[in-house]
């Protein structure tokens, strides 16, 4: 049996039963199980599967490894309901999506180090992979992420919506000085 089809076996077991431990996936499969946990490794190092959880095993042994698909990988219709909603609600103001997305956030009375602090783990909850620098100008905040890559080429107002969220968060106005492009690069924002 050649590796790839090894391997791409394996990935269609754990596709149609959703979890799985290398003993479950070598007796299904009629595979050794030192092949299955060789293909089980390589399969978790590259991103295609997911180790989810530890369980004992039914009478004497080591605990077993239960392996899945990642939950990004299975896919979602988010950017079709998103478009669809965006449609059917019309003009849509971003400034109150940040307000709405900024939530009951009172940084504002902070010291400014603080202050970026919590506007950066507040960003990192909502998948940013923020952090903030300081700059000459002032601070600079930097995305590392953006959580609306999958809608961004037909919504580039969200954008926009970002630089409101800092304005909202912070109390003061951010102008983006770059932009992720593609998946790639930074968004980064001044003061």
């Amino acid at each position: 049996m050649a590796v790839t089809t090894a391997r791409h076996k394996v990935l269609a077991f754990l596709m149609k039963t959703r979890t799985a431990s290398a003993r479950e996936v070598s007796r299904a499969l009629k595979m050794s199980a030192a092949t299955v946990r060789h293909h089980l490794r390589v399969l978790t190092s590259d991103g295609r599967l997911e180790m989810t959880s530890v369980r004992a095993r039914e009478g004497r042994g080591r605990p077993e490894k239960v392996y899945s698909i990642p939950r990004a990988a299975l896919g979602d219709n988010l950017s079709v309901l998103s478009e669809a909603l965006w449609i059917e609600a019309g003009s849509v103001k971003v400034e109150a999506l940040a307000k709405r997305l900024a939530g009951e956030s009172d940084f504002k009375n902070q010291i400014m180090s603080k202050r970026l602090n919590l506007i950066v783990e507040k960003l990192n909850q909502m998948n940013y992979h923020a952090r903030w620098e300081a700059g000459a100008a002032g601070p600079r905040i930097i995305f590392g992420h953006c959580p609306y890559a999958a809608i961004l080429a037909k919504r580039p107002e969200l954008c926009r919506m970002d630089a409101a969220l800092l304005k909202e968060l912070f109390g003061d106005e951010f102008e983006q000085i770059a932009k992720i492009e593609k998946g790639q690069g930074l968004c980064v924002f001044v003061k």
